[in-house]
């Protein structure tokens, strides 16, 4: 259980000037038990839509991390490979804006199991014929996560644009049509999102357009980016500290198994990239070490119990 510290007035030292804010604590740190997951922002930050909740800001111009190339990918899959990782996840930005896209998951399931990340614009059924046809090929899964935000047009629109919600769900459908079963990723960007009445309405949404076996995964929504100007910062006492750390430890947080990486190098987890504190190297080598949960989105990551994974 989270104990979560919250300094007041009559807390505060006061000094000739009036209350002095306390120190900040020490925060707790996270090890890497084993580098079981590895990501790659294949897509940078450029993205076919500007969602008003993204944690990154992904735009079509936005270049703060730009596509990564096959050869990138390559090196880094080999090193994988000898330290261990188990899974390989894709994500930007929009994955499949980049054009070695599919070169990249021809290669990654040569040596373990993928999934991409996608908003679903680009699922046309002749890309969805051929994920299906490479995923039959290999002996490892290869997964589709779509995101949507709304059980309807309305809901979902507002937040990534208008037309996205028939065209997610045009995807969603062509994937279907291929073989393929792609997880519905939902935010609570809405209220009812997650709640029981709200996973219900986008399970029926989904059996309503010829889905059989539904998969719905909801995460929060962490507010940074683009989140913070459309709902707000962290509030202050919303971060952890050395004092937080549980008894078994900090293992159910991802970043105690995988790290993130984009084209200027090796990042703590896919949150944090944005945030020059969270690169941790060059090379998966150099982020075998611990790493301070000081940022106010490790907090929403215990707190939520977050995973990103499938």
């Amino acid at each position: 259980m989270l104990v979560v510290s919250r300094a007041t007035a009559a807390e505060a030292e006061t000094g000739p000037s009036g209350p002095t804010p306390l120190p900040v604590a020490e925060p707790a740190r996270v090890s890497l038990t084993s580098l079981d997951t590895l990501w790659f922002q294949v897509g940078g930050t450029l993205c076919n839509l500007t969602c008003s909740h993204c944690f990154i800001s992904c735009s079509p111009t936005n270049r703060t991390h730009e596509i990564l190339s096959l050869e990138t990918v390559l090196s880094y899959l080999d090193e994988a490979v000898n330290l261990g990782v188990k899974e390989y996840y894709f994500t930007g930005g929009e994955p499949f804006i980049n054009r070695e896209m599919e070169d990249i998951l021809t290669a990654t399931l040569k040596v373990g199991p993928a999934t991409v990340l996608t908003n679903g614009l680009l699922l046309d059924p002749a890309r969805c014929q051929r994920l299906a046809d490479m995923a039959k090929g290999s002996e490892y899964s290869l997964d589709l996560r779509v995101s949507i935000d709304g059980y309807t047009a309305e809901a979902n629109d507002a937040i990534r644009g208008e037309g996205t919600f028939e065209r997610i769900l045009t995807g969603v459908a062509n994937a279907v049509e291929a073989g393929l079963n792609p997880v519905i990723t939902v935010t609570e960007v809405h209220a009812d999102n997650g709640t029981d009445p709200g996973r219900r309405r986008f399970l029926e949404l989904l059996s309503e357009r010829g889905i059989v076996r539904p998969r719905l995964k909801i995460l929060p929504v962490f507010r940074l980016g683009a989140e913070a100007e459309r709902s707000g910062t962290y509030e202050d006492w919303q971060r952890l500290s050395a004092a937080d750390t549980l008894e078994e430890g900090w293992e159910h947080l991802q970043c105690s198994s995988s790290r993130m990486v984009t084209d200027q190098g090796v990042w703590v987890c896919p949150i944090l990239v944005n945030e020059p504190a969270g690169r941790m190297g060059a090379r998966l080598a150099d982020t075998l070490g611990d790493f301070p949960l000081d940022h106010q989105a490790c907090w929403t990551c215990h707190v939520y119990e977050v995973s990103c994974r499938t």
